[in-house]
C-alpha cells in the first residue's frame, strides 16, 4: 500500500515512518512526489489543520494521505505557542537554530517549566474518509539544548518527557515513539492500518 505522509519536515517523516516499521507500507512524501507549497494553516485547532493538509494532499496525488500538526503548550506561555509553535517567536522562516535560540532566550526567565506536546494525525482515503487520532506528552524545559535534534524538531533537545532523565531526542526512536506525542498518535494510527490491510 502507497501512503503518503503529507509533510517534507524530515523529523516527522522519520518518525512517523519508524512508527509504521514492519507495515507493508511505501511511504511517500510531497517532495518526492514533486508537490508545491503545502496549504495555509486557516484551523482553529490541531484537528482541523491535521484535516486540512491530508485532504489538500489526498486532492494533489489521490493517494492515501496522512497528515501532522503538532505543537507545544508551555504553561509560562499560556496562549503564545500550541496552534502557532512553528510560526511562533522567530516566524515561521526562522531556521530551527534560529527558532530554538529565540524560545530559550524566552523561556530564561520563566521559573515554570512545564509544557504538554500534543499531536492529531489526520489520514484520508477514498474509502475509508477521514479519521483523526491524537496523542499527547507531558514533561519540563531545560534550560538549555541537551542534545542534537532531528531536522525541524529543535525543540526536541530542550523537552524532557516525565519519567525520563533525558530530552526527547536524547531517547532512541523507539524510545521516542513509545512516549511522545507523535508516536502515541502513530500508534494508534498504526492499530487502524493494520486492521485496514490485514488479509
Amino acid at each position: 500500500m502507497d501512503l503518503l505522509i503529507g509533510t517534507n519536515n524530515e523529523g516527522k517523516v522519520l518518525e512517523i515512518s519508524e512508527g509504521l516499521e514492519g507495515l507493508p507500507l511505501k511511504i511517500l512524501t510531497p517532495k518526492l512526489l514533486e508537490i508545491g507549497d503545502p496549504p495555509p494553516e486557516t484551523g482553529t485547532t490541531f484537528a482541523q489543520n491535521a484535516e486540512l493538509k491530508a485532504r489538500f494532499y489526498f486532492s494533489q496525488s489521490a493517494l492515501p494521505t496522512v497528515a501532522d500538526d503538532s505543537g507545544i503548550v508551555v504553561e509560562a506561555l499560556a496562549n503564545e505557542l500550541g496552534l502557532h509553535t512553528r510560526r511562533w517567536g522567530a516566524g515561521p522562516d526562522a531556521s530551527d537554530e534560529e527558532w530554538i535560540d529565540f524560545f530559550l532566550k524566552r523561556m530564561k526567565s520563566e521559573r515554570n517549566k512545564r509544557a504538554q506536546f500534543l499531536c492529531v494525525l489526520a489520514y484520508f482515503d477514498a474509502s475509508s474518509g477521514l479519521r483523526l487520532f491524537e496523542g499527547m506528552c507531558e514533561g519540563t524545559i531545560t534550560e538549555t539544548l541537551e542534545a542534537p535534534y532531528l531536522p525541524g524538531l529543535p525543540i526536541s533537545a530542550c523537552f524532557r518527557p516525565d519519567g525520563f532523565d533525558h530530552v526527547f531526542s536524547n531517547l532512541t526512536l523507539e524510545e521516542k515513539n513509545r512516549v511522545s506525542h507523535r508516536g502515541k498518535a502513530t500508534e494508534q494510527f498504526r492499530r487502524f492500518l493494520l486492521e485496514k490491510i490485514a488479509p
